[in-house]
């Protein structure tokens, strides 16, 4: 019997995945029956290294549902690029359902200055300098996919010398 590879299981364990539970709510549904109860877990999902994913799980139970929440926020991963400073490299903003989220890069030693949902996304993809600000909705759910967003929609400094066709250098003169 020839032995299994371990291969994308090794790779798993190298990065230290942190999850945090944002919010875990009892909803119901109607049915025939009566009412049916269930829990609807939402959970950030980081290697405080530049990925973070936001993810949704509903089941008849908390555990299991955090369990579900966990695995779909590893399927919503994106890659954020940091600064040496380990904040964004510019201000950006970010939309979700009726929730909109303001972001500033920050000096080194200023913290992660933001509230709820955003500041776990924040710290959960690595970022420790930055300023943010929620604006509209306090849906959480909302508020964390409105962050992923911002963070999605950042550019590295490459990118921009590359899309104007200049060098780097010639973008800090």
């Amino acid at each position: 019997m020839a032995k299994r590879r371990k291969g994308n299981r090794e790779k798993e364990k190298e990065t230290t995945w942190q999850e945090r539970v944002i919010q875990i709510r009892r909803v119901s549904k109607v049915v025939k029956g009566g009412k049916k109860l269930s829990f609807r877990a939402i959970v950030v999902v980081g290697n405080e290294n530049g990925q973070v994913g936001v993810g949704v799980g509903k089941a008849g139970d908390v555990i299991g549902a955090v369990r579900k929440g966990v695995a779909d926020g590893k399927k919503q991963l994106i890659e954020v690029s940091l600064t040496k400073a380990s904040s964004i490299t510019h201000l950006t903003r970010g939309a979700s359902g009726g929730a909109q989220v303001l972001m500033r890069p920050a000096a080194p030693g200023t913290g992660v200055i933001a509230g709820g949902a955003v500041r776990t996304v924040l710290e959960l993809a690595g970022v420790k300098n930055i300023l943010a600000k929620q604006l509209g909705s306090d849906n959480p759910l909302n508020n964390a996919r409105a962050a992923v967003n911002a963070l999605e929609t950042l550019r590295t400094f490459s990118e921009v010398a590359k899309d104007r066709g200049v060098s780097v250098e010639h973008l800090y003169t």
